[in-house]
Order: structure tokens, then C-alpha cells, then sequence
């Protein structure tokens, strides 16, 4: 077979004669339920969970009140990609998300990337979500007095990663009380729990126990679902706006100055946290067979949904760091904390059990996205066929929906929750990124029937190229520090918990008589807060761990290993650089351009190592296109 037959592509005409033919090839049609209000509330369903209960705590610590301006940035980019897929989506009506629009856009081979992609978005999203509902599950039954032993309660990698740290800065002289509640509950966990061997079974139960309840549910039917996602929106939103209105009383505007504490990287540092609570409005696209108008009601049910989750967010920001102050806001449950730390015990309880079903409905959301994913991959050859089969009675993709439980079910028992994040937000980023570009692929086609749904034109032959010049004017007049820094791979000094946590004993003791020898009187034997009280001075912390008597190696970072974290940003640049010459060429859209170049700059905001897991995911999806699908493949004639 040519090469050329990796990029042959499916036309609309084709895919939805192939969704007019499912019965007839065996495959029951998918039941009709869903209006414009149905999807705006599993929007708002998938938006508003993980990201307002928890991760807004983290985001909120980095970059203190300024955090709006991120979920603002957040929501404009999701508003670029959500056009685009509001588009598509009313191009091409079926279930199969960006994986369908990828396979009229630019093929087999890409849209067989984006589909594996995807898989991964969802099941690690799934697991990502199961985890905060069980943190938040377990605090709410400890309010009412069942402690649950730590060891069934948390991962196995944040209990092994956190006995670590805290064994080392337990030997570093931080007693036992001083460490975070997190590395605390870490060490309990793993010193707890039942040995098999030297393996130590530390395990998330409740997190799969709710994966269980929630794939049954999605099992029953669409209406089920539909109605208790309607359902808990109602109750978390009722929720939602008794913090704002409870809340607001307590404000004092004197801690939102300062209003952005550690600038502009403080605010980004969150990227990863804030774009996680907003890939929701995804999920919807994926019930297009499922609408009653899909042409209509998905672009108005993804609008909605980012709109009204966007002031919810926003609001709900300056009300927390306005509560307390930013720097006390990293914490797991950051609404229930803030109404505990000033003696308001019957929020906190209010908030918990508002969490538990608010992290239910996102996961319901989820649950029900991956197995359509599954199917429409399975309908076109390139999943074994059974992932396509439909239920008979309850209408919906049987086999693919327990497969997902299984998928989901187990390793949301052992992994940890930061990882899973960080892919989850890699793998969602990666699909808007090709789904605005399919946009801006076909914008210029002739042959491709269009929906009731455009994107607004306007040219970006000029404005995009201009507005790259602009931002270079910046970086090197106004911020030149820091994009020299960058250029020429500047050495950077490491903090002191990275320092401390890399420290054998020997070293240890030798870095603490140093820190010592520096006091009159010593007023801590803990070295890392020792070393921690001169990190406000930067010259000054850059002097004295010049003078640590350990190697360069753990106080610095530098060389490739300094390199290596900016490779994402330089794919960033390097492709910027081609987009204006594209936009000058094809004189290409502005909104799925401007979508694209957003969406790509969130993806290089995130780790490296997040960049070489999904690349080492994505390989693992060729050796299975090219073991099975490419020949089992229905264009394979």
C-alpha cells in the first residue's frame, strides 16, 4: 500500500451515510434525547468540578489574585477552540469528537493519533477526577467522625514520593508536626500499610468504588444520565452561588494587594490546574448522535457552558483570595478550608458534600465521552468490532463503557493525581490543537458541506504577523531579563526544598553546620527553613548557596538538564514562526488560528516530562494502527 494511503481521508457525505447504514450493518442507533439546556448542563456538568473544589487552591497560592486574569486567558483560548469544534461538530453531526473531524480533515493516520489521544485524555481524566473525589469523600466521612485507615485512601506513588521527602527532611531536622498536611498523611500511609514482601499495598479504593457506580450509570442510558447530570448541576450551582453570596461578606480587599505577588510566571505557573477544569465542553461534542439538533444546539450548549463556568470561576477566585490570604490557599479542599479557618464549620460541611456530587457529575460527563470515542474508532475498523456494538435496549456502546470502567476502574487505584493532570491537560491541548487546524485546513475548500454553525472570518494575513512582531518588541525592550535568560540557558538556582530533599545524610550535616555558622543564634534546627529565610533576597540566596560545601549539581540546574525544560517553549516559537508564514499564504482565519497558537502555548507551559510520556503513548499507538487497524481499516479497499 502507497504511503499516500496513511492521509486517506473519510468525506462528510460518506460518514453520514455510514450513520444511516449502523442498523442495517447490525449496529442499533444511538437514542435521541439531547437539547441545547441538556448539553449546557453537562458542560457546566464537566467545567465545574475538579477545577472550582480543588485545583483552584494551587493555581490561587502561585499566582494570588491575578488567577483571573489565567481563567480568563483559559477561557478565551477554549472559546477559540470551541468554535472550531462548534464547526465541525455542525459539519459533521455524529459522535467521535475530534477523532471524526480529523479524519475528513487530514486523514487516517492523524485522526488514528488524535482518537489514541483522546483515549488517554479521557481515561486519565477519569482517573484524575475519581482521585479528588475520593479525597474529598474520605474528608467528608472524617467530619463525621469515620476515619478511614490512610493507606485506602491514597495512591501508591504520592505515598512512596511523600515517605521520601519527608524521611529526608524529617532528617534535615523538620520534625514530624512541621511537615504539610500532604507529606504527613504520605508518611502515615506508607509506614501503615499491609507488606507483601517489600511491596507495600497502598491503594485509592474509594476512587474506583466510584468509577464502578458512575460506568453503571452510563451503562443504563443517556436519559438516565442525563437526568442525574441535570440533577447534580442544579445542586452544585445552588451550592456554588451560597459560597459567592456567604462568602463575599467576608472579603477584605487588603488580600488582593499584592495583586499579583510573583508576576506573570506566578500567574502561568497554574496553566496546567486551570486549563484542566475547562476541558469539559470536549466531552459534549462527543454526544452529537446523541442531540435532537446537533447542528443548532452544540455550538450553543459548548458557549454557554464556557461562559457561565468562566464568571462562576472568576468570581469564585477574588472571593477565596479575598477570604484569606493567596499564599494559605494551597491546599487540596481550598473552599471548605477558607470557611473553616474563620469558624464557619457548617459551610465547610455544606461545601463537602456539594464537592462529592459536583466531582460525580464531571466524572459522569467523562464516562460517558471515552466509550463514544471507542465506538466511532470500532465503526470505522480501526478498534476491534465489538467496541461499536450498541446496547438494544439502553441504547448506548455496551462493551466500550465496561471496558472503560476496567480502564479507568484500576489504575485510579495506584496512580498520582499531578501526573495524571498534567496528561490529561497535554492530551485535551494536543486534540484543540489539531481541531483548529483541521478548521483552517478545510477554510478554503469548495467541496466540504457546510452546518448552520461558521466561524466568524477575519483575515490573518496581516494582524497575525504584526502581533508576532509586537510580542518580540516586548520581549526583548521590556522583558529582556528573562528572554536573554532564556536565549542563552542561563543558569538557575535551585530552591531549597529541591536542595534539601536531594541531600544524603553527610550532606546534610554538613550544609546545616554551614547554615549555623552563618547565626549568631541558630533559632532552628531545620535546615530547609534555614536555608528557606534567604530566598526573599535573590542575591543574597544566590550568594550563600554558592557556598554550600555540596556539589554544583544539587544547587544548580544548567546544561541540557536546564535545556531540556525549554524544548516545549522552542517548539512554541519554532511553530509560530510557521503559522505567519502560513497565515500570510492562505490568508487564514484569525478566531481557529488564534485558537491553535493558544492552546499550543499551554501545552508548552507544561513539563517536559509530560511532552516525552505522551510521545512515549502516542508511539505505542502507531505499533497498534500499524499492527491492526491500518489493514482492518473500512478504507482498506
Amino acid at each position: 500500500m502507497a504511503l499516500k494511503g496513511l492521509f486517506r481521508k473519510k468525506t462528510v457525505q460518506d460518514i453520514m451515510k455510514q450513520v444511516e447504514q449502523n442498523e442495517s450493518d447490525g449496529h442499533n442507533a444511538l437514542g435521541k434525547h439531547l437539547t441545547a439546556r441538556d448539553l449546557t448542563a453537562f458542560g457546566i456538568a464537566a467545567i465545574v468540578g475538579a477545577g472550582i473544589f480543588s485545583t483552584i487552591g494551587k493555581a490561587s497560592a502561585d499566582g494570588g489574585p491575578a488567577v483571573i486574569f489565567l481563567f480568563l486567558f483559559t477561557a478565551l483560548a477554549c472559546s477559540f477552540a470551541a468554535f472550531a469544534y462548534a464547526e465541525f461538530a455542525s459539519m459533521v453531526p455524529v459522535s467521535g469528537s475530534a477523532y471524526t473531524y480529523s479524519y475528513v480533515a487530514f486523514g487516517e493516520i492523524i485522526a488514528w493519533i488524535i482518537g489514541w489521544a483522546l483515549i488517554m485524555e479521557y481515561a486519565v481524566g477519569n482517573i484524575t477526577v475519581a482521585i479528588s473525589w475520593s479525597d474529598y469523600f474520605t474528608g467528608l466521612l472524617r467530619t463525621g467522625g469515620l476515619e478511614l485507615p490512610q493507606w485506602i485512601q491514597m495512591d501508591y506513588l504520592s505515598a512512596s514520593n511523600g515517605f521520601k521527602d519527608a524521611t529526608a527532611l524529617m532528617q534535615g531536622g523538620k520534625s514530624f508536626d512541621n511537615l504539610s498536611s500532604n507529606l504527613q498523611d504520605a508518611y502515615t500511609a506508607w509506614t501503615t500499610s499491609p507488606v507483601i514482601g517489600s511491596f507495600h499495598f497502598v491503594a485509592d479504593i474509594p476512587a474506583m468504588l466510584i468509577i464502578i457506580i458512575i460506568t453503571a450509570l452510563v451503562y443504563r442510558g443517556m436519559k438516565e444520565s442525563r437526568n442525574a447530570g441535570n440533577l447534580m448541576v442544579l445542586v452544585k450551582l445552588f451550592i456554588i452561588l451560597l459560597v459567592i453570596a456567604v462568602g463575599a461578606f467576608y472579603v477584605d480587599t487588603t488580600n488582593w494587594d499584592p495583586f499579583a505577588p510573583n508576576g506573570v510566571s506566578g500567574v502561568l505557573k497554574g496553566v496546567s490546574a486551570v486549563f484542566f477544569a475547562y476541558i469539559g465542553f470536549d466531552a459534549i461534542s462527543t454526544t452529537a448522535e446523541e442531540c435532537k439538533d446537533p447542528q443548532r444546539d452544540l455550538p450553543r450548549g459548548m458557549m454557554w457552558a464556557i461562559i457561565i463556568c468562566t464568571i462562576l470561576y472568576i468570581v469564585i477566585a477574588l472571593v477565596l483570595t479575598g477570604m484569606v490570604s493567596y499564599n494559605e490557599l494551597n491546599v487540596g479542599d481550598p473552599l471548605a478550608f477558607v470557611f473553616e479557618k474563620l469558624d464557619l464549620k457548617w459551610m465547610s460541611g455544606i461545601i463537602a458534600v456539594s464537592a462529592v456530587i459536583a466531582m460525580a457529575s464531571v466524572l459522569l460527563v467523562f464516562q460517558m465521552g471515552q466509550p463514544r470515542i471507542w465506538m466511532s474508532m470500532s465503526r470505522d475498523g480501526l478498534l476491534p468490532k465489538k467496541f461499536s456494538k450498541v446496547h438494544p435496549k439502553f441504547k448506548t456502546p455496551s462493551y466500550a463503557t465496561i471496558v472503560t470502567g476496567f480502564v479507568v476502574g484500576i489504575p485510579a487505584l495506584f496512580m498520582n493525581l499531578t501526573m495524571v493532570t498534567d496528561l490529561c491537560s497535554i492530551g485535551t491541548l494536543f486534540a484543540f490543537v489539531l481541531v483548529c487546524a483541521g478548521v483552517l485546513v478545510l477554510q478554503n475548500k469548495k467541496d466540504i458541506p457546510r452546518g448552520k454553525f461558521k466561524t466568524p472570518y477575519v483575515n490573518s494575513k496581516y494582524i497575525f504577523p504584526v502581533a508576532l512582531i509586537i510580542g518580540m518588541i516586548y520581549a526583548f525592550v521590556y522583558n529582556s531579563e528573562a528572554t536573554m535568560g532564556f536565549l542563552t540557558n542561563e543558569t538557575q538556582v535551585n530552591d531549597p526544598e529541591t536542595i534539601i530533599t536531594a541531600l544524603d545524610k553527610t550532606d546534610t550535616k554538613k550544609v546545616y553546620q554551614y547554615l549555623v555558622s552563618l547565626e549568631s543564634k541558630p533559632t532552628s534546627t531545620d535546615v530547609e527553613s534555614l536555608l528557606s529565610q534567604y530566598q526573599e533576597e535573590e542575591l543574597k540566596y544566590a550568594s550563600i548557596v554558592a557556598q554550600l560545601p555540596i556539589a554544583n549539581a544539587i544547587k544548580y540546574e544548567s546544561g541540557f538538564d536546564l535545556f531540556k525544560h525549554k524544548i516545549p517553549m522552542w517548539i512554541f516559537l519554532i511553530t509560530l514562526i510557521g503559522l505567519a508564514f502560513w497565515a500570510i499564504k492562505d490568508n487564514l482565519s484569525l478566531i481557529p488560528l488564534l485558537g491553535l497558537v493558544s492552546c499550543l502555548y499551554m501545552m508548552a507551559e507544561l513539563s517536559v516530562w509530560n511532552w516525552i510520556y505522551f510521545t512515549i503513548w502516542l508511539l505505542l499507538g502507531l505499533v497498534v494502527y500499524f499492527g491492526f487497524s491500518r489493514k482492518n481499516s473500512k478504507l482498506n479497499i
